[in-house]
């Protein structure tokens, strides 16, 4: 008899159903496994024979042969086990065939029998969910993550006996969780470090406001000490909780990297993910041989925090640019490509010369000028295009540190005008598939940025004495109408056009010679 189960494969962030074959026949005793596996499913070949007899199970004493169908598509992990243990005993006739065909299975056996938990659980059940499957299996450790898929009952097990069982005598028990009501509760956080904590820098403050608001990209340079590091730390203390779509979608990102801590089935803050200038091109894309996510996908909705931006190399400075136009990457291999979703706000900071006091008031810069463009020539011109907020931040003088009447704002004052932003974007853009003005394409950016006659004329002269590129210009535009959300205003209007504008006046030849 040939026995037959379902589980899924993961490529990229997406699952494709595998049928699990097997057919037992009188031949030396052995275990062959077929169907483009990797080393991890052959090594599974000894877990699954001394798992089931150390979980008292009967085994077959012929050759038993697995096909993992399709067999053009290359199977990775150790997710397969469980499935592979399940269809020997429908072979051996311990499980009833059709009582499980309504089954997925995911898990990797451990020799004593005990189910380990695996990577990519949500993606395998969502992907098992679409196939039609109305339950799965899956290691206790994972059965929370998988619960998180409406439509579909999970019911997780400790061992491989309690599979068995479940088909025979002793029914597993369903784990159900209220998704919505666990987001609520576990988006109340507590934040290291606070805007309050910050003297002064208002404007610096002021901008970093509105990219939280909007999802755009901020540059920040100023001499060292001036508090740049400190106010991107205290970023993630003013970005508004994640929706429930972005936290499933964050959530198969760190279940497929391996990322996801079993305490914690569903990512609920936005990542914020400081990068050191040691990083290669593939770390922060993403790739290897059996590609997996870098850290702009890791960061997807969230923050890509990167400081002393010059002092990465240029060519991973560059490889920002596709990703930061399109909020996606795509990773080409031989025989597929995947797409990794990667819609972050990146966040730098930067010294504006090599000994950092260029444009300083009170310290003298002892850069040649061959030294300060070479510097800062690692910022392309088309790198700078995408930074939509460009600001200086100026060195506090002896007053403003230790001036202890005035109380700075908190974040949590911010956090709410940026939340409250957020939700008139949201509302706004309900049906377009996006969720911040930082995703407006050309066409949308035409529908929801009109401005009026008067700035109009202002933005003509701009256009011209700033040479503003057309990707300058809708970005500019998209600027303006985050500044006007945060204003409560329907209309983009001349005030609101102007400060975007003075956000956008740098480039490479004049950052750090002043605003």
């Amino acid at each position: 008899m040939v026995s037959k189960v379902t589980t899924a494969a993961v490529i990229g962030l997406n699952a494709h159903r595998v049928d699990v074959e097997i057919d037992v026949v009188s031949s030396v005793p052995m275990i062959t496994i077929i169907g483009l596996p990797d080393a991890a499913i052959n090594e599974a070949r000894d877990r699954i024979r001394l798992g089931s007899r150390n979980s008292d199970l009967t085994f077959p004493s012929g050759r038993i042969v697995v096909n993992l169908a399709p067999a053009d598509l290359k199977k990775e992990g150790s997710h397969f086990d469980l499935a592979i243990a399940v269809g020997i005993q429908i072979a051996e006739e311990v499980i009833d065939q059709e009582t499980a065909k309504d089954y997925g299975f995911l898990g990797e056996l451990s020799l004593d029998g005990r189910l380990r938990p695996v990577s990519g659980v949500l993606s395998l059940v969502m992907g098992l969910k679409d196939f039609g499957i109305k339950n799965v299996i899956v290691p206790k450790e994972n059965a929370k993550e998988a619960a998180l898929v409406d439509g579909i009952n999970v019911f997780g097990a400790e061992y491989l006996s309690e599979v068995v069982a479940h088909f025979t005598d002793t029914p597993l028990v369903q784990t159900k969780i209220d998704v919505e009501q666990y987001v609520k509760n576990a988006c109340k956080q507590d934040f290291i470090y606070d805007f309050k904590d910050v003297k002064g820098q208002h404007k610096a403050k002021k901008a970093l406001e509105i990219a939280a608001a909007g999802g755009h990209n901020i540059l920040m340079f100023g001499s060292p000490g001036s508090g740049k590091t400190l106010m991107a730390k205290c970023f993630a203390s003013i970005l508004p909780p994640l929706e429930l779509s972005e936290a499933l979608e964050l959530t198969k990102i760190y279940s497929v990297s391996g990322l996801l801590k079993p305490d914690t089935p569903l990512v609920t803050t936005r990542p914020f993910r400081p990068i050191h200038h040691t990083a290669s091109p593939v770390g922060i894309i993403g790739g290897g041989t059996n590609p997996k996510p870098g850290e702009i996908t890791l960061a997807h909705r969230g923050v890509l925090f990167l400081d002393e931006m010059v002092e990465f190399p240029r060519n991973v400075l560059e490889v920002l640019r596709q990703p930061l136009e399109d909020g996606e990457v795509s990773i080409s291999r031989a025989k597929h490509s995947i797409k990794y979703p990667a819609k972050f706000i990146l966040l730098g900071a930067m010294n504006p010369c090599p000994c950092g006091f260029l444009g300083d008031k009170e310290k003298r810069c002892t850069c040649s000028e061959f030294q300060i463009q070479r510097y800062l020539s690692k910022l392309s011109g088309p790198l700078l295009d995408r930074i939509d907020l460009q600001i200086e931040v100026p060195r506090l003088n002896s007053e403003e540190l230790l001036n202890r009447k005035e109380e700075e704002e908190p974040s949590e004052k911010i956090r709410q005008r940026v939340i409250k932003a957020r939700e008139i974007q949201l509302e706004r853009y309900k049906g377009e598939g996006i969720f911040t003005n930082s995703e407006l394409t050309p066409k949308l950016v035409k529908k929801y940025c009109t401005i009026d006659r008067s700035a109009e004329e202002i933005f003509k002269v701009a256009i011209v004495k700033y040479q503003l590129s057309g990707r300058r210009y809708d970005r500019t535009l998209k600027l303006a109408r985050t500044i006007a959300d945060l204003d409560g205003s329907e209309k983009i209007t001349q005030t609101h056009l102007m400060q975007a504008l003075q956000y956008r006046m740098f480039n490479s030849q004049n950052i750090g010679v002043g605003a």
